[in-house]
């Protein structure tokens, strides 16, 4: 006997249809936002660059005139129009006078990498090669970082010198850059929620609840910032949570690592700490405290990053008033087994 019910077609052809189409759709949002976003910070630059250069009157406002349009920028626009971006923007239209010469190919995350490239020859020649080589932000400030084109210059063996750089590249974890999750480039749209977007579910909600757990202690603290940008001279690091202990006169810094406590994140935080004590800290304040927590599933880690100089005030001060490593332990298991607890239950209705 026929079976004569109606056969679902299968779906796989269609699903990979409609893949392709958002990811080209992406790409393309991708690609056009890239173009304005480089095109805005070239003419920018070279507004402020023509109204320093615009007699002695304009020349009076001096160091106080990127601070001020910084100022009125952030305000209006977001942060995405700092002093630090606004000197950035300045230093590449002087870098790329000419609008045509410049490649519109690249990003502007490119083009900061750029911009830590003194000698122009070097600068233009990585600049050409990122565009015809299709080389990501990361790829090309991997090839800057180990002096790419200083050492094809010097080899007598050229071949080997690129085969090694284009090896080095390809071994680069692949990370999809969707524009919805680049922090510079939501800046410069305006969107909300500009931090580092790249967290899990579970540790955003841990961050939510440590968040009040430390203001609940009532040991002095107040809340200062998330996701509170630091700049290096040629990096942005974020911040997952930033406090002021009153009573300590002290900042205080929390970093959430998902993964297994490193050496490098213990290195990561002391130079925050260091940073901070430059850049935040008055001169009344005391030493500023780093605070690294592990969440895994096997176990949580708390460690204090302090300073050597640092360390026997810590010890005898600190301690007095900062929750203990344990408490904050205890603190983050017990609250990623109930968001855990909660998301399972929602999965289940």
């Amino acid at each position: 006997m026929t079976d004569l019910t109606p056969q679902t077609p299968p779906l796989s052809g269609l699903l990979d249809a409609l893949r392709g189409l958002i990811q080209k759709g992406r790409q393309q949002a991708l690609r056009a936002v890239d173009m304005v976003q480089v095109q805005t910070c070239w003419e920018i630059g070279r507004h402020i660059v023509e109204f320093e250069q615009g007699g002695e009157a304009r020349a009076a406002y001096g160091k106080k005139l990127l601070p001020r349009l910084a100022e009125a920028l952030t305000h209006e626009f977001g942060r995405g129009f700092d002093d630090r971006n606004l000197r950035n923007m300045r230093a590449f239209y002087q870098a790329f006078p000419i609008w045509h010469a410049v490649r519109t190919e690249l990003s502007w995350t490119h083009y900061r990498a750029l911009l830590r490239v003194s000698n122009k020859e070097a600068r233009e020649w990585y600049a050409n090669e990122a565009a015809l080589q299709n080389w990501s932000a990361r790829a090309l400030d991997r090839q800057i970082g180990t002096l790419y084109f200083e050492r094809l210059l010097l080899s007598g063996d050229k071949a080997s010198v690129a085969a090694e750089a284009n090896a080095n590249i390809a071994a680069l974890p692949p990370t999809p850059r969707e524009f919805v999750r680049d922090p510079v480039m939501l800046e410069f749209l305006g969107l909300p929620g500009t931090g580092k977007l790249l967290e899990s579910r579970l540790e955003q909600a841990l961050m939510d609840k440590l968040q009040a757990f430390l203001l609940e202690l009532g040991k002095g603290f107040a809340f200062v910032s998330r996701q509170q940008r630091i700049s290096t001279e040629s990096q942005d690091f974020y911040i997952d949570l930033v406090f002021y202990n009153y009573l300590l006169k002290c900042f205080v810094l929390i970093d959430l690592k998902t993964d297994k406590l490193t050496h490098q994140d213990i290195g990561q935080m002391d130079m925050y700490v260091r940073m901070y004590d430059d850049l935040k800290s008055g001169p009344d304040d005391n030493p500023t405290v780093g605070i690294l927590l592990c969440e895994h599933k096997d176990q949580s880690v708390v460690r204090y990053s302090v300073l050597h100089d640092s360390e026997q005030l810590f010890a005898t001060k600190y301690r007095l008033v900062l929750p203990s490593e344990e408490e904050l332990r205890v603190e983050i298991e017990r609250e990623r087994d109930a968001i855990e607890a909660a998301h399972r239950l929602e999965e289940k209705e």
